[in-house]
């Protein structure tokens, strides 16, 4: 099946163990396979640089998580795991500025790889001048550190900022620690070395079972990459910690595959886009050979959906409706569900798999799920 440059998806290269190291030349697959690692060392950073002593002055009104792309990703879980119990709510802003509601009572979280980030420094300095508390996590020694640090609050040093380290999808574990340990200082939730170490295990777990030398049809990484390949895929979450996992595959599946995607959150997306299955890109001949080409054919919807244990009763209705409606329109549905005790947990065993599925698609393609000319462009152009 061809892709959107015009490559074919070659569902071999999955279980050729040289290609796979040949054509990931910087190391995507095994910055996936350090997220244990990530976790682990972020908690002893986080701890170690006195990220807990933001909840001795008291809760804030509201948190206010600054980032972009893969950082601002952890507004969305950390608003998520807050939006039910917790009597603070959190907002994450992706752009230049601070909401005019947002002073001196308000902790703002910063969140960028490189600590350079241009709307994050920006929304940072703001912070500074309205007197918000702040707590950041980024490399050290950077314009973000330098305005957290002269405001008072602690900052999460993210080392290895070089090569495939240096971008967020890769390190999202290493950005994620910090803010959660801050909510759970808080008493936001429940959250402390028992929890992220149960992540850490689950991540581990998905780690061997999704290993390179997997092969594909006992690997749940690839897996699922085939069955995104030569798809438009429609990815809902069930619950909002599963629309953040679904929000993060979309965004991989952009950056690794220059992959589109449409992601939404259940109940909404019951109401918006479920009428795509009547749409131009909808089903196909289900008896069709899904690797084969046609001509002129054009990709052709899939729906997957990433549920969450602890889904809303009126939810359940509302995925098992839209699966017999996809299947009576002909479009395929996969749907993966959620393990784990803690919701942190669920998330990480949805966000681990897709991110090694996103990875493989990549590949499968024949494409450097590290390359990103197209991103180095645009901010070429924009910095001249």
């Amino acid at each position: 099946m061809s892709g959107a440059g015009g490559g074919r998806f070659e569902p071999d290269r999955l279980d050729d163990q040289a290609y796979l190291v040949e054509g990931d030349p910087s190391g995507m697959l095994r910055s996936v396979a350090s997220s244990a690692a990530q976790v682990r060392a972020a908690y002893r950073s986080a701890v170690e640089n006195g990220v807990a002593r933001v909840g001795r002055d008291g809760r804030p009104r509201a948190i206010v998580v600054a980032g972009i792309g893969a950082s601002a990703l952890v507004g969305d879980v950390l608003e998520a795991l807050c939006r039910y119990g917790a009597p603070v709510p959190v907002v994450t802003v992706r752009g230049h500025r601070l909401p005019g509601w947002v002073g001196a009572a308000d902790l703002v979280i910063a969140v960028s790889r490189s600590g350079r980030t241009e709307e994050t420094v920006a929304v940072t300095a703001e912070a500074v001048r309205r007197g918000c508390a702040l707590v950041g996590a980024g490399a050290p020694d950077t314009p973000l550190s330098a305005l957290v640090e002269r405001a008072g609050g602690p900052y999460a040093p993210v080392g290895g900022a070089t090569g495939v380290a240096g971008q967020p999808r890769a390190t999202l574990w290493s950005l994620m620690v910090p803010p959660i340990l801050a909510a759970a200082a808080l008493g936001l939730v429940s959250a402390g070395e028992s929890e992220f170490e149960s992540v850490a295990k689950r991540l581990e777990d998905l780690a061997h079972r999704c290993r390179p030398s997997s092969e594909a049809f006992i690997n749940p990484g690839k897996t699922l990459a085939m069955e995104l390949a030569g798809t438009l895929p429609v990815i809902w979450g069930t619950s909002p910690l599963a629309a953040a996992a679904a929000h993060g595959l979309a965004g991989r599946l952009s950056e690794d595959a220059g992959y589109p995607a449409i992601w939404g959150e259940l109940p909404e997306a019951a109401h918006s886009q479920i009428v795509t299955f009547d749409g131009p890109f909808a089903g196909r001949d289900i008896f069709a050979d899904p690797f084969a080409d046609e001509p002129g054919e054009s990709p052709r919807l899939r729906l997957f959906l990433l549920r969450d244990a602890e889904e809303h009763p009126q939810v359940t209705g509302s995925r098992t409706a839209a699966v017999r409606l996809a299947e009576d329109r002909g479009v395929p549905v996969s749907e993966i569900l959620a393990e784990g005790a803690h919701p942190l947990e669920r998330f990480a065993a949805l966000a681990g798999l897709c991110d090694y599925a996103s990875v493989y698609l990549a590949l499968g393609y024949g494409m450097d799920p590290a390359s990103a000319m197209a991103a180095t462009e645009l901010q070429a152009r924009i910095s001249q």
